[in-house]
């Protein structure tokens, strides 16, 4: 799965709840993604950010649902993970044993565990609480282009 298949894919009342997050924790993020959109769908930049927050978020959806928006997609992915979710992202890279640093890799291609240990920690961190950012986060970490995971793709798609 790619970025822009996550945004594609996502309903939009949790597309809004995941752009309010970020416009209230990485507000210049937020202003990319939008201008990006007004690119996208060759609008007038200023207009775009008149709209309610609600049409700004999924004209932004709809934008990273494109094909050709799959670095920014994955981008904003990234910003959601590193900026507001944090503890959830170190979470999951802790109980995999990668080495990252607040979140981000250290090593660029982590080689993908063993099956039983991943099997086991995506046992593990999607049944610890009904967060849907946890099934989120599984599906931007194996979109990540550093990722190539078979297991973990295989395991995306009962999601």
């Amino acid at each position: 799965m790619k970025a822009y298949q996550i945004f594609a894919g996502m309903e939009p009342e949790r597309c809004e709840a995941f752009f309010r997050l970020i416009a209230e924790e990485s507000p210049g993020a937020f202003t990319q993604a939008v201008y990006a959109a007004a690119a996208a769908f060759k609008s007038r930049p200023k207009a775009v950010v008149k709209l309610p927050f609600d049409k700004r978020a999924s004209m932004v959806r709809r934008a990273l649902a494109r094909v050709s928006s799959n670095v920014v997609a994955e981008e904003m992915l990234a910003i959601y993970f590193l900026e507001c979710k944090q503890d959830m992202l170190t979470e999951w890279l802790d109980a995999l044993g990668i080495e990252h640093e607040e979140g981000s890799l250290k090593e660029n291609n982590p080689a993908e565990p063993p099956k039983d240990k991943l099997e086991g920690v995506i046992k593990d961190f999607c049944a610890k609480d009904d967060d849907p950012d946890r099934a989120l986060l599984l599906k931007a970490f194996g979109a990540q282009d550093a990722i190539d995971w078979p297991l973990l793709d295989a395991h995306l798609e009962t999601l």
